[in-house]
């Protein structure tokens, strides 16, 4: 028989199971106070949320930002940066590059670059010469009267395409840095920062390029490549001087002359002789390396040298068995002038002036070579003899004095020596006041100096590289030489040019162009010491008013 329910559906016991389970949950709400103490309490003491977010320090966040802006403005440089235009017979390609010193270089492929000073500002300006128009080169050789028309045309062509290449420049360093920018931070505000700030610093750049403009800076060209090229794209003495005072007039020169080069493939044009000016080829420290006579002679040939001066260590033992080292002086194809070395030897110095076409200067001797008056002295000391203990400084001013006892006897003659002599630059200081210009070498590195008389002291290089000790080092020694170019009528020194070739092994070759202070143009001239009497206006190397 089924057992029937209790009213209120409870069945027997389900009083049990109600007060158990009331239990457990007491003793669950126990159990979970503590937690819901530490939730309520973190609740009212949690750190905001803002604070969680890491963020970047004011200084870094702006060192970010320049960053992306540099390498975006760099990339858009890069890539879009450039323009090709015409200039006069030429096209060129034109394009700014970020720089430490500013400048301009000019490429002539295949035969070198010309680098400019023209100012100061992170920025530089390439121009690179890509080819010669054949329609227009042959205008001008057909039309040669055209020439005379050239350099407006040339100054309108770079005029134009300076203002083409500005306008891209900005186009290309906004769009690279925005581009960046945006690729970087993914916020439209930040990237069109990184643009902005990178038209400022471009627009900063042309204006410290503007406040430094050099346009004289191509009567000091530095010129890469090709040695026997060079002194037909730098120019003569005489021409740089009195007539390239201008940007515009050496900037339409060197078009034409980049012309002639282009028109003569199998030979280069050779130096033009300029009758107005003495050139002299100062060498030193030849060290008994033979590749110095080659280099001598195609110096002599190319620039037409008139007067080659030796500062002594041709040798490098002094000994007898090199004598025959000595030979091909008589074959340079222009007097040779030469003062003993601290490792020449006497028995060095009297082989040597038993050659044909060699004089040999010491003691303060004087002689007459080329149209000038040239004194020198030995060096008084010879290293290598180990058994003689060395004076020093000491030997060398004695060894000077007695060529400045020369100079003021040949002053005192009416016959003023133009360049004195010596091998150490000890002894070739005390002719300071004595001789508008000295010459010396044995430090194997290049130093030039006005003395506090005003005589102009030049040390030159090793021509022979350190000779046997080029090999020592872990970079072979440059071989250097300086042609020297002096007023023909007043025997003052007017530029000269400082020839560098890559040392052992290399074929990298450099001339660069200098010119005195007073020779600038603008500059006053100012007498010179060794001269006697008030110099003419023209004298300096500036052409006076009315000079031809």
């Amino acid at each position: 028989m089924a057992r029937v329910a209790p009213p209120g559906g409870r069945s027997p016991g389900s009083s049990g199971s109600s007060v158990s389970r009331l239990l457990r949950a007491s003793l669950a709400r126990v159990r979970g106070f503590p937690a819901a103490v530490l939730r309520d309490y973190r609740s009212h003491h949690s750190t905001p949320t803002s604070t969680l977010t890491h963020t970047p320090h004011p200084y870094a966040r702006a060192l970010g930002l320049i960053a992306v802006t540099l390498l975006g403005a760099w990339l858009g440089l890069l890539i879009v940066g450039s323009i090709h235009a015409p200039v006069g017979p030429v096209d060129t390609n034109m394009t700014l590059r970020p720089s430490f010193t500013g400048g301009t270089k000019i490429n002539v492929s295949p035969l070198g670059a010309l680098e400019l000073r023209s100012h100061y500002a992170p920025i530089r300006l390439d121009v690179d010469v890509d080819r010669l128009d054949p329609v227009r080169s042959q205008a001008l050789v057909d039309h040669p009267e055209r020439f005379a028309g050239l350099q407006e045309q040339v100054t309108r062509d770079v005029l134009s395409g300076t203002g083409t290449l500005a306008f891209r420049s900005c186009v290309a360093v906004v769009s690279g840095a925005t581009a960046l920018g945006l690729a970087v931070y993914r916020r439209p505000r930040r990237a069109l920062a990184a643009g902005g700030l990178a038209l400022a610093l471009l627009a900063s750049s042309g204006a410290a390029a503007y406040a430094t403009w050099n346009p004289k800076s191509v009567l000091e060209p530095k010129f890469s490549g090709l040695l026997s090229s060079a002194p037909s794209v730098v120019g003569n003495a005489r021409n740089i001087v009195s007539e390239f005072d201008v940007y515009q007039k050496e900037l339409a020169r060197l078009v034409t002359n980049v012309t002639r080069l282009y028109e003569a493939t199998s030979t280069l044009p050779a130096y033009t002789p300029d009758p107005t000016t003495i050139r002299v080829l100062h060498v030193s420290d030849i060290h008994l390396n033979p590749a110095a006579w080659q280099i001598i002679k195609s110096l002599v040939k190319q620039y037409k040298i008139d007067v080659i001066v030796d500062t002594g260590d041709t040798m490098d033992h002094g000994s007898a068995a090199e004598n025959a080292f000595l030979d091909p002086v008589a074959t340079l194809g222009a007097p040779y002038v030469w003062v003993r070395g601290n490792h020449d030897s006497a028995t060095t110095q009297k082989y040597l002036g038993t050659r044909r076409n060699v004089t040999v200067l010491d003691g303060g001797r004087t002689v007459g070579v080329g149209g000038l008056r040239i004194a020198g002295v030995g060096d008084p000391q010879f290293t290598p003899d180990r058994s003689v203990v060395a004076e020093g400084d000491f030997a060398e001013r004695t060894a000077g004095g007695k060529l400045a006892d020369s100079l003021r006897t040949q002053r005192l003659r009416g016959t003023p020596v133009d360049i004195a002599l010596a091998h150490n630059p000890v002894a070739a200081a005390e002719a300071d006041g004595l001789a508008p210009l000295a010459l010396a070498g044995h430090i194997h590195h290049r130093e030039n100096s006005v003395l506090p008389r005003g005589t102009r002291l030049m040390i030159e290089g090793s021509t022979g590289g350190g000779g046997l000790r080029a090999v020592q080092g872990k970079k072979p020694a440059p071989v250097q030489a300086s042609v020297l170019y002096l007023d023909r009528r007043t025997r003052h020194l007017q530029a000269w040019d400082e020839i560098t070739l890559g040392g052992l092994g290399l074929s990298k070759a450099e001339v660069s162009r200098h010119l005195p202070q007073e020779n600038r143009p603008g500059a006053s001239p100012s007498p010179s010491p060794g001269s006697s009497g008030t110099r003419s206006p023209g004298a300096s190397g500036t052409p006076s008013p009315g000079s031809s």
